[in-house]
């Protein structure tokens, strides 16, 4: 439940020599929570990536969210994480593949993401359309 209690996982995370850690996990009150507090006590800062974390209640993940951010952990979500890794538009090296994570997986800023690489790219429109879901009738 904890995994900063297990020495492989410590070893691991000390063996980047990194102070930022993104942490995300199934239950945000124990599995999340958890290793945040101990890592934010030893020094790490913590960027938890609150819409990729679940919980048994929303109550439950808005209080651990709550604790974590009391004791000094940054709340996060999706979209911007993966754009602070992307750090800016003229670094390439991943650029084409976090834009088809955008364009696929990030609702309207896959589209906008969408509408930029057409007009500004002048590339074609992706085959891949959103879906529809036809209204039910009474």
């Amino acid at each position: 439940m904890n995994s900063w209690d297990d020495g492989g996982f410590r070893k691991a995370i000390e063996a980047t020599g990194k102070k930022n850690i993104v942490m995300a996990g199934l239950w945000t009150e124990v599995c999340v929570t958890w290793p945040t507090l101990n890592m934010l006590d030893k020094g790490y800062n913590i960027f938890v990536v609150e819409d990729a974390c679940g919980a048994t209640s929303q109550a439950a993940h808005e209080a651990a969210l709550s604790r974590m951010a009391q004791a000094g952990a940054a709340r996060m979500t999706t979209i911007p994480t993966l754009l602070e890794f992307q750090r800016d538009w003229a670094r390439h090296e991943h650029y084409d593949a976090l834009m088809g994570i955008l364009k696929e997986h990030a609702g309207a800023y896959g589209v906008g993401v969408e509408y930029a690489y057409m007009m500004v790219h002048h590339a074609p429109q992706s085959a891949k359309k959103p879906q529809v879901v036809p209204k039910k009738s009474h």
